[in-house]
């Protein structure tokens, strides 16, 4: 987000901190990146839809002691709607789950220097599919959803190192796996 977005952004919290009417503008803008998020983690469009609800009730709910921290408010969004769907999946004792998409594989793939054909784009995915929960948040978020290193780390909780140190090893997992050159500076 450039500086002026960043400006006008913080005007619409404090407004919305005023008057709530005014958080419509902040639940347009991110309903649906925050829903495909989860819909990506749960698979099921009726849940992502409840926890992304319950995602911008807590927003809103919240929204007096919100502090701008040096990221996007996009990331408190993302944050809540991580707690929400962990939440979720400890009450109920599920296991979470990352929808692959074919579409965003090939993105990531395009960004690779080989050609790669059907089959191996398939065993990609299988292979993603099998990596730790841990890697595969750090790669949604870092590819899937072009969140910075400092954004990743709020999300998740963890250090901004952290975050780097967990994309790398997913990448190099990746790379060694399928010789998969991708470029991931920070």
């Amino acid at each position: 987000m450039s500086e002026d977005e960043i400006r006008q952004e913080e005007a619409i919290i404090l407004q919305a901190k005023k008057d709530p009417k005014a958080f419509g503008v902040l639940y347009e803008k991110y309903f649906d990146r925050i829903y495909f998020y989860l819909l990506r983690q749960t698979d099921e469009e009726e849940l992502a839809g409840d926890l992304c609800a319950q995602t911008f009730v807590n927003a809103l709910n919240n929204l007096k002691r919100y502090e701008l921290r040096g990221v996007p408010f996009s990331a408190w969004l993302y944050k809540i709607a991580s707690n929400e769907v962990n939440k979720h999946f400890r009450k109920n004792k599920g296991k979470k789950v990352f929808s692959i998409e074919e579409v965003r594989i090939k993105e990531l793939v395009a960004q690779s220097d080989d050609s790669w054909d059907e089959e191996l784009i398939q065993r990609l995915i299988e292979f993603m599919k099998d990596l730790p929960l841990d890697m595969l948040q750090v790669l949604e978020l870092r590819f899937y959803e072009d969140r910075d290193f400092k954004e990743i780390a709020y999300i998740l909780d963890i250090t901004e190192s952290g975050a780097k140190m967990r994309t790398y090893r997913a990448l190099d997992k990746l790379r060694k796996n399928f010789k998969l050159k991708v470029k991931y500076d920070g």
